[in-house]
């Protein structure tokens, strides 16, 4: 729902009702993942998409009638080895779709999940999407760290219920989780997704150089909150770096430092050290090879990796923490250019955060998408 929630709002705040279907489910190689969501307003205007474009025209259609009904739909969609649903995925993957009207009525919660949103606090809103009994299907939860509003029907399923999201929500997953009809979590019969909405992962690039302006677009299309740092005044400059949310003028091994011990930095947090300068990028790495982070990755060229590990090993670090280390960064494309460096680094970010091997496509078989 993140692509498509400031337009849901303002529907919403107009007291228009829309057809909202959402990704809550997939199977074998679909093309969106869960929390993919498109919108479709009273007027006919479609927001988002749930297949890159493979069932958009059937989903649009089941959206007006939703609408229509005030009955919500849980629909699958996709082709088996044995049978054809009623429209076929291009990838031969498998979608579940979760077809709701939402209007003040049905989500009257939606203004405090704007607000969180846009403040930067992490929520999930739970919607029961299944279960034996009908009125329980469409019930929604809003779900924070510290607090709860909503009920998904007894306090039994709620404190199953909220206990999981909250997992989900502090690793920045969305998903669909199955209980027992009250709750139980053996049990079958009814069906929850958690929509987790988290402030969006932190880049942080070390170096003001052009590779670094190149690296700072690519982050910011990726959807990283993206920050640039630089104990270099002159170079470390807004103007330099518009695509980063902030540039910051400091010693690069302070400012990481000082950032991890105020929380900021998570597991999700990405760390590319451009400055390929031994004063500036040792005692970096040094600190960022510590934290539990996604990824850390140092430019420069093969001699100046085996000097950098030479010097990172003369102040204690161990082999398994450079290990954690990609050095020299970025997979092998042939770039050269900085907006191809910025890809080779983007391209690497992907694979390792979702197991990629950076093949070609076209030399494998099997899945495509995890």
């Amino acid at each position: 729902m993140h692509d498509v929630l400031d337009e849901l709002y303002k529907r919403w705040a107009e007291g228009e009702a829309v057809g909202l279907g959402t990704v809550v489910s997939t199977f074998s190689s679909a093309p969106r993942a869960p929390g993919a969501a498109m919108l479709v307003g009273q007027d006919g205007e479609v927001v988002g998409s749930v297949s890159g474009g493979c069932v958009e025209g059937a989903v649009y259609e089941l959206a007006q009638e939703v609408v229509a009904e005030r009955k919500p739909v849980l629909q699958r969609y996709g082709v088996s080895d044995d049978d054809a649903f009623a429209v076929g995925l291009t990838c031969g993957g498998i979608i579940d779709i979760y077809v709701e009207r939402v209007d003040k009525d049905t989500m009257p919660e939606l203004q405090d999940v704007v607000d969180s949103v846009h403040k930067g606090q992490p929520v999930a809103v739970v919607t029961v999407i299944e279960h034996e009994d009908a009125d329980r299907v469409g019930r929604h939860m809003i779900v924070w760290p510290d607090r709860t509003k909503g009920t998904l029907g007894t306090a039994r399923i709620d404190d199953a219920v909220v206990d999981d999201a909250r997992g989900l929500l502090a690793t920045g997953r969305t998903g669909t989780l199955h209980y027992g009809l009250e709750g139980e979590r053996r049990g079958e019969g009814m069906s929850v997704f958690v929509n987790s909405f988290e402030p969006p992962p932190r880049m942080l690039v070390f170096g003001a150089i052009d590779f670094a302006a190149a690296m700072a677009r690519m982050g910011a299309y990726l959807g990283f909150q993206v920050t640039v740092c630089d104990a270099r005044p002159v170079f470390a400059t807004a103007s330099r770096f518009p695509s980063a949310d902030e540039v910051v003028v400091d010693w690069p091994h302070r400012y990481l430092k000082a950032e991890a011990e105020a929380g900021r930095i998570d597991r999700r947090t990405v760390i590319a050290v451009l400055t390929h300068d031994p004063k500036f990028d040792v005692p970096l790495l040094e600190v960022a090879l510590r934290l539990d982070v996604g990824y850390v990755g140092a430019m420069g060229s093969r001699r100046t990796h085996e000097d950098r590990m030479a010097r990172l090993r003369e102040i204690g670090m161990t082999d398994e923490e450079l290990a954690r280390l990609s050095s020299p960064i970025g997979l092998d494309l042939g770039a050269r250019t900085p907006e191809e460096t910025a890809v080779s680094i983007a391209a690497e970010i992907i694979a390792m955060r979702w197991g990629g091997g950076g093949k070609r496509l076209a030399e494998l078989s099997g899945r495509i998408h995890g």
